[in-house]
């Protein structure tokens, strides 16, 4: 019965010759790990697949299967495709050992081999299987911490959208990796006002998703109802340059009065709101002066500006994931193609028209993946 406690490394010897097998064990008996042995390939398949040795030094010349054909079973099974095969041979031809080597084998030693040969190369490729073995353990605990970083931020968005008098909104989030920086939010103000916030903060990984919550907490423990787009960047940035320094995080606040159905909004090197004027048939850039990055420096003042919106009119509010977006050649999705999107013709429902840009940006990908998070919010006007 195997000792589930004997934590050593084992190693699989494979040769017909029970004398080989035996000059291999004392070859290799300084070495601190476990052996098995198998005397044909059928029962050498048969224990790397019970057993996941950590390393196995296989015979060509064998009745049956040979070596060749083992290490090719091996190779496209999932479950020891991993497991690297040395192989001892007589055969010194250099297309056999070129063979061998194609098929996936890590080494080749020819027959008769020297013991101290046999034993370096062996505690050679132990040690490589073992730093792979751990990287990979690392990787696994990263992605995981990273799934649980990005299921919390996810429960820091909206749960979902407000019921606005006169606007109907739809949302869009991803991130590029597991946990990203960007974010945004909507609040319930007074006088039936509402809030957005759409920010990015640097990167999109675990500490811009640290920043990103951060933003969403400054946001959130405002004094007072924030309606005033330039006091509430002022203070989020004030706060950030004393506890996240340096920190750099764009963001675009935005206060829409639903009663006299105007915009104001101010931003701190963000990218400025898309307007589709339905009058018009024609989308437009929001521009105006804006501020530097969250989290650099304190400001003097931030420029706020207002904009008055009709019906049938889109208000888009996005991160430069979005626009830049780049396809397989390394071109960029651009503003003019989102500003084309917002105008498309989708008989003014919010959520058709944001899923048609979404499905645009893929298009443009051509199957590249994003190298940024991406959020957009869109808004249609009664």
């Amino acid at each position: 019965m195997a000792d589930n406690n004997d934590k050593r490394e084992t190693l699989l010897l494979v040769d017909d010759n029970p004398t080989n097998l035996q000059v291999l064990r004392q070859a290799l008996k300084g070495i601190d790990c476990k052996m098995l042995f198998a005397k044909n390939g059928e029962r050498a398949l048969s224990i790397a697949a019970e057993g996941h040795p950590d390393l196995i030094l296989l015979d060509i010349m064998m009745p049956g299967i040979d070596g060749f054909e083992v290490c090719r079973r091996l190779k496209s099974d999932a479950a020891t495709v991993d497991i690297p095969v040395i192989f001892l041979s007589a055969l010194v031809d250099t297309q056999d050992k070129v063979k061998g080597l194609q098929l996936g084998a890590v080494d080749y030693v020819s027959k008769p081999f020297q013991p101290e040969e046999v034993k370096a190369r062996v505690d050679t490729h132990l040690t490589i299987h073992r730093l792979r073995r751990e990287v990979q353990d690392q990787k696994d605990q990263l992605e995981h911490e990273l799934e649980v970083v990005s299921e919390v931020q996810r429960r820091l968005l909206p749960k979902q959208l407000p019921e606005i008098e006169g606007l109907h909104l739809a949302a869009h989030y991803a991130t590029s990796r597991f946990a990203g920086g960007d974010y945004y939010d909507i609040l319930k103000l007074p006088d039936n006002q509402w809030g957005f916030m759409v920010a990015d903060a640097e990167g999109h990984s675990a500490p811009a998703a640290v920043l990103m919550a951060m933003t969403c907490s400054l946001l959130h423990s405002y004094n007072g109802p924030p309606t005033d787009p330039a006091e509430v960047l002022t203070y989020i940035n004030r706060t950030l340059c004393k506890v996240a320094d340096p920190s750099f995080v764009t963001a675009l606040y935005a206060v829409f009065d639903a009663n006299q159905r105007t915009l104001r909004f101010a931003r701190a090197g963000h990218p400025p709101p898309m307007l589709y004027r339905h009058e018009e048939n024609k989308s437009v850039e929001l521009t105006g002066k804006g501020v530097f990055p969250l989290g650099i420096y304190p400001y003097d003042q931030i420029p706020v500006h207002e904009t008055r919106l009709g019906s049938g009119d889109r208000l888009l509010l996005y991160t430069d994931g979005v626009t830049e977006r780049f396809d397989m050649g390394g071109n960029a999705y651009g503003e003019n193609r989102l500003l084309n999107g917002l105008a498309a013709d989708a008989a003014n429902n919010p959520r058709l028209i944001l899923d048609g840009i979404i499905e645009d940006v893929h298009r443009f990908a051509d199957g590249r993946p994003p190298d940024d998070d991406q959020a957009l919010v869109l808004g249609v006007i009664e």
